[in-house]
């Protein structure tokens, strides 16, 4: 959504003393922060739910001159999983640490870098009034969320804790509720309950309006995980970058020396695929592939993935067309251009893997090129300002659709070309199939 303004303004009147937020999002890294929820007309007159700077969460009212926020001691960092949060805001508690409350996964946040608190009974004049705009996903048209943002809810005049929104599995992990059964309010919506709809299915109407930027379905969700590119994990001399919910990279534009950067999920048995598809006309020897998860991406001599120096460290198929497995070229099976699509299919069972390109096989490894019980993560690695978008299984090349979904033998992900039989995506409920 970094780019991505939902607003609506309401029709009546509802509390400015009470209210409970509710959203599931997974973060892109993003050294501003980023809004996921607002009212209020300028910086110095606002309501906002949001990430700083340090990446440490806050809530904050403030008019010009009265300022009450709570803000985190944790940051939060994590680009690979999906963070639950909850706001409550209720003024008329007469315990003061009970009228602003923050938790993330189903448990209260109780250390704080900075706390004021809203005096009892006090009205947040920008909340569930007329007069002001909501924001989903940005604040006043600026300070957008970098990331997705799923089953949002805004409960006007009720108080609700983290259970009415998610609850534990067997395992003791939190996971969500898709079916919540709460009571609303006048202003109280429910969005993007089902990919990118921004229809109110709490029962009310209160319809979002897509006001600029493109809000982008996605098959990545809290009850599925799926694979992105880590944003956390360059090197740093000359570090790539990222987009579209980290799904595309874009290599720094040094013509000498360039960066490797790991999907977020590593696998050591089982068979998956995916596919990159090439944005930008530069190709060189940037390179796509399977690399061991505990390669030293930070160091400058690991950021050639098909260095032989390195010993088994993968297979990675170049721009230029050479296949290197272990470090040992296997031959040139032909130049990436333009648009085109590599489909990787991974088989860490028996340690293989197929490259293809739009849709035609290029080359199969054989004899287990892939170490057994070994840890591999899929890898990009460019310079030059090359750039690509992966499909893990979102359905998506950066933010257009595949143009005719293939089929997948798992019925998980959505691919451009037929995915091989017994072959799934990467992502948590792949992993368990």
């Amino acid at each position: 959504m970094a780019s991505t303004v939902l607003t609506r303004t309401p029709s009546s009147n509802g509390s400015q003393r009470i209210m409970t937020f509710s959203a599931w999002l997974k973060k892109s890294f993003s050294s501003g922060g980023g809004t996921f929820f607002s009212t209020g007309s300028n910086g110095n007159n606002v309501f906002a739910l949001y990430f700083t700077g340090q990446e440490k969460l806050q809530i904050e009212y403030y008019n010009g001159s009265t300022n009450y926020f709570l803000r985190t001691n944790r940051v939060f960092r994590d680009t690979s999983a999906w963070y639950h949060v909850v706001l409550v805001l209720d003024t008329t508690d007469a315990t003061e640490s009970n009228r602003m409350r923050i938790y993330v996964n189903g448990v209260e946040e109780t250390s704080f870098d900075a706390a004021f608190y809203p005096t009892q009974n006090f009205d947040v004049q920008y909340l569930n009034s007329t007069s002001y705009q909501n924001n989903v996903g940005n604040y006043n048209g600026a300070s957008f969320f970098n990331g997705i943002l799923s089953h949002v809810h805004f409960i006007d005049g009720t108080i609700y804790t983290p259970s009415a929104f998610g609850e534990y599995d067997a395992n003791g992990v939190w996971k969500i509720k898709t079916d919540v059964s709460v009571t609303y309010g006048t202003n109280g919506f429910f969005i993007l309950k089902d990919g990118n709809s921004v229809t109110d299915q709490s029962g009310n109407g209160n319809n979002f309006t897509v006001a600029g930027g493109t809000l982008t379905n996605t098959e990545d969700s809290p009850s599925n995980v799926f694979a992105t590119w880590n944003a956390l994990v360059s090197y740093p001399t000359y570090p790539n970058s990222f987009t579209n919910g980290n799904t595309t990279i874009t290599a720094n534009a040094n013509a000498s020396f360039g960066s490797t950067s790991p999907a977020t999920i590593g696998v050591s048995s089982g068979k998956y695929y995916f596919e990159f598809k090439v944005t930008s006309s530069t190709i060189n020897n940037s390179s796509i592939g399977m690399c061991k998860a505990d390669m030293n991406f930070n160091y400058a001599s690991d950021a050639y993935p098909y260095n032989s120096s390195l010993g088994n460290n993968g297979i990675h198929y170049l721009g230029q067309g050479d296949i290197y497995v272990n470090g040992t070229s296997a031959g040139n099976q032909g130049a990436w251009t333009q648009n085109d699509i590599i489909g990787l299919a991974v088989d860490l069972d028996n340690g293989n893997i197929a490259f293809t390109k739009n849709g035609s096989a290029v080359y199969t490894s054989s004899n287990g090129s892939l170490i057994s019980g070994e840890e591999y993560t899929p890898a990009f690695y460019g310079y030059d300002s090359l750039s690509g978008s992966a499909n893990f299984g979102n359905g998506y090349f950066g933010t257009t659709a595949v143009a005719s979904a293939g089929t997948n033998a798992s019925g998980i992900g959505i691919f451009e070309y037929d995915v091989p039989t017994g072959y799934t995506a990467l992502s948590t409920k792949g992993l368990n199939e």
